[in-house]
């Protein structure tokens, strides 16, 4: 019982025991798998990071050639690029700066604007790159270099920095129009309606000092003194002495009045007023109630400074001009103060040297006559026109500022048209010519000059067409200057009825010049020549060509018909005699004999397909083949073709020339078509197939019917399709390939489908032969259609 008891634990035992001795190999099982799968792990990511880092270095590279790319193209042509980044510091230089700045200077010379452009131009430009720097406002603008030569500057945000273009203009031609000039002098302001609208006397006085205007106060003063003059002049009752602008005068019966004038813009508006007893005293103004009144109803922004350049006048245009606040400026701050306070706000124009634009504004109180200032770029994008003119005897200045944004924009946009119209007209292929009713030139392009011989520039600007008819002699002598006087005529037709003419001129030296003068709604004409002399070449040599293609296909036609007829004839004999001779009516032949008159007759029947088929592709390429479609029996048409094949390949000492298949299956449906042509369809792909078979060769012939559409399969087992063959049934076949006996069988092959409204296809067997696929519809409406 104690032996029986233990022999349970003793095996239990002995296998915790083998368990723990499995337990090391696991765990180092366990660790190589580990380690395995680990270095499958690294030697994967190590590849796919290597592969990364190629792919890296390939885009890297390829970036790298890219940006060279475009910084060779940006170092090539005419302009300069300042590239600054976001980080600041020194600007990236980019295209060819011995453009602007002077020879020997290093690149960097071209930040010094200075250099290579006129100071007052160098501030405008420095104002606009520090405004695009700091503020990022894009500017646009036109400079002129020191050797009066046009540079287009323009700024731009890029990203986080900023650029510049310098782009060197190309100088206008001399007929050619040239953007307007910036104004030189100080424009007028239209005072009139506000001298009509006082109820005193007023009137205004222009630049020359004479009475332009006066309101109709002033006239009826004038009328009850009875000093009225005829033709419409002007009465003038003050006529200031020297630069006197106000004072005292007695005009008879009406009394004493006290006048005064004020220079606004360059004109003068003058009041008179009733002198009363509680007139104020000398040197005080008289009607400066009035003044005011005048000055503050002008739209446009005013500003009056006495000599210690303290505000003694403005209207509510200025104070909204620069957003200040009236009651302060009624306080008469000096212009510096205000000055000053407009430059802590950010509203004057950004200089650099601050101190020395206000010392140069502060000379207008030297001035003795009107100054336009340079205008001023302010940061919010307006331009003003500051326009100085000294206020009176007693010191002072007044200011009226003008914004002029908008017509520089238009002036901008003016010349931005004339800019593409400059290039459009000069990148014409035709030659333009524009002339004014006095008969001179004012605008052309370049092919004008060329077309005729000209140089402009000796003939000087707006050169009168006789000047140009004169001058034309240089390139035409024999006929240039009676051309020119025939064009005349056009040019200088002022009647209103002329209507625009168009014609064609033949010049000495072989040249044909189509023209059209057209009348343009300002009274002036534009002139057009385009030289039309090889186009009327080829025109006259394509018309020479046509005329002789059509008289050869007429030729061809004419003989393909007249030799087949005289083909025929003696054929016919030769088919008669060999029949004759075949019926042995004149007695027995022998084997060879026989073989000879097979020959014959075999070699008779090809000469007459061959004459039939030359007859039909004449037909056919004179474009009057016909159809005669009626339902028709496809057997019945594959055995007419094996007879003519087997006429033309009979069997010759007992050998049959080929051996041909058929494989016709029965309850196919009837096809419309045109037997006759069918017929020489079928025998044509089986003769060829013949040709081009070894002897006792296999050829086959299938056909079945797919969906509405009958298909004719004809194979051999010949070398395969050659490139005549194929030339043949795609159309492309030339001459020479017909001459050679295939491609004619093969073009009727082709002509004949295509009447059908069928296709035909060729292609190589495997591993020999030739398979030529007809493809026909069924149905008559499809091979009318053809027809």
């Amino acid at each position: 019982m104690v032996l029986l008891s233990t022999v349970p634990a003793l095996a239990q035992s002995l296998n915790v025991a083998k368990l723990i001795g499995t337990v090391p190999l696991a765990v180092a099982l366990g660790g190589g798998a580990f380690a395995l799968l680990a270095l499958i792990l690294f030697r994967r990511l190590k590849r796919d990071r290597l592969a990364a880092e190629r792919d890296s270095a390939a885009q890297v590279a390829s970036l790298r050639a890219l940006l060279d790319e475009y910084e060779a193209l940006l170092a090539g042509g005419r302009e300069v690029t300042l590239l600054w980044s976001e980080t600041g510091g020194s600007p990236r230089i980019l295209g060819t700066v011995a453009e602007l700045v002077p020879a020997g200077r290093r690149p960097e010379a071209v930040l010094d604007f200075a250099s290579w452009t006129t100071d007052t131009q160098a501030k405008l430009l420095s104002g606009a790159v520090e405004g695009l720097r700091v503020h990022g406002r894009s500017f646009e603008t036109s400079l002129k270099t020191r050797d009066g030569r046009l540079v287009r500057a323009a700024g731009w945000v890029l990203g986080g920095g900023v650029a510049i273009r310098l782009r060197l203009e190309d100088e206008p031609q001399a007929a050619t129009p040239a953007a307007p000039a910036a104004p030189t002098t100080v424009p007028e302001i239209d005072l009139r309606p506000l001298a009509d609208a006082l109820s005193l006397p007023a009137w205004v006085r222009g630049r020359d000092g004479r009475l332009s205007h006066a309101n109709p106060a002033y006239g009826t003063l004038v009328a009850s003194l009875g000093r009225a003059s005829g033709q419409g002049a002007l009465v003038d009752l003050v006529t200031p002495p020297g630069a006197e602008r106000s004072g005292r005068c007695q005009l008879g019966p009406a009394g004493a009045f006290a006048w005064q004038e004020v220079d606004i813009g360059g004109q003068r508006l003058g009041l008179l007023t009733p002198e009363r007893r509680d007139m104020p005293a000398p040197g005080a103004d008289p009607a400066g109630g009035h003044l005011g009144g005048i000055i503050d109803a002008l739209a446009t922004p005013i500003a009056i400074f006495s000599s210690r350049r303290e505000l003694i006048q403005f209207n509510r245009a200025y104070a909204d001009l620069w957003g200040l606040d009236p009651d302060w400026l009624r306080t008469g701050p000096d212009e510096r103060t205000i000055l000053d306070r407009l430059r802590t706000e950010s509203l004057l124009p950004a200089e650099p040297d601050y101190h020395g634009w206000r010392a140069r504004h502060l000379e207008s109180y030297t001035l003795k006559t009107a100054r336009e200032s340079d205008p001023w770029h302010l940061p919010d994008g307006r331009t003003l026109q500051v326009i100085a003119a000294p206020a009176g005897g007693r010191g002072g200045v007044i200011y009226v500022f003008e914004d002029i944004t908008a017509q520089l924009n238009l002036r901008s946009i003016n010349r931005a048209l004339l800019d593409v119209q400059r290039s459009t007209l000069n990148a014409l292929t035709e030659a333009v010519a524009v002339f004014g009713t006095n008969g001179r030139l004012t605008l052309s392009n370049p092919q004008f000059e060329t077309m005729w011989s000209l140089s402009l520039r000796e003939l000087g600007p707006n050169p009168h067409i006789d000047r140009i008819a004169e001058a034309s002699t240089r390139g035409l002598p024999e006929d240039g200057p009676s051309l020119w006087r025939d064009l005349k005529r056009g040019i200088i037709d002022l009647t209103p009825a002329r209507t625009d003419t168009s014609g064609r001129v033949s010049r000495s030296d072989g040249r044909l010049l189509d023209y059209n003068l057209v009348r343009l709604p300002d009274g002036q004409t534009m002139m057009t020549f385009l030289d039309v002399t090889e186009s009327a070449n080829y025109s006259r040599l394509l018309k020479e060509h046509n005329d002789a293609l059509v008289t050869a296909d007429r030729l061809k036609d004419a003989f393909v018909q007249n030799v087949s007829y005289e083909l025929r004839s003696p054929l016919t004999d030769i088919i008669g005699f060999a029949h004759l001779l075949a019926s042995e009516e004149f007695g027995p032949l022998n084997a060879r004999q026989r073989a000879y008159t097979d020959y014959i007759q075999a070699s008779s029947v090809t000469l007459g397909v061959l004459i039939d088929n030359i007859l039909d592709l004449a037909t056919v390429d004179a474009g009057i083949a016909q159809l005669r479609t009626e339902p028709q029996d496809i057997r019945q048409l594959v055995e007419k073709a094996r007879a003519g094949l087997a006429a033309t390949f009979p069997e010759i000492d007992g050998e049959r020339a080929i051996a041909l298949e058929l494989d016709i299956p029965l309850g196919l449906p009837p096809l419309v078509a045109d037997g006759t042509r069918l017929v020489q369809v079928l025998y044509n792909l089986l003769s060829s197939a013949a040709r081009f078979s070894e002897k006792g060769g296999r050829v086959r012939l299938s056909a079945e019917a797919r969906g509405g559409r009958v298909v004719f399969i004809v194979e051999d087992e010949g070398p395969g399709p050659t490139e005549e063959m194929r030339a043949a049934l795609s159309g492309g076949e030339d001459l020479s390939a017909r001459q050679r006996g295939a491609g004619l069988g093969l073009a009727i092959v082709r002509s004949f489908v295509h009447l059908h409204g069928g296709t035909v296809s060729m292609e190589a067997r495997e591993p020999r032969g030739t398979r030529v696929v007809v493809n026909l519809p069924q149905t008559a409406a499809m091979a009318g259609a053809a027809e």
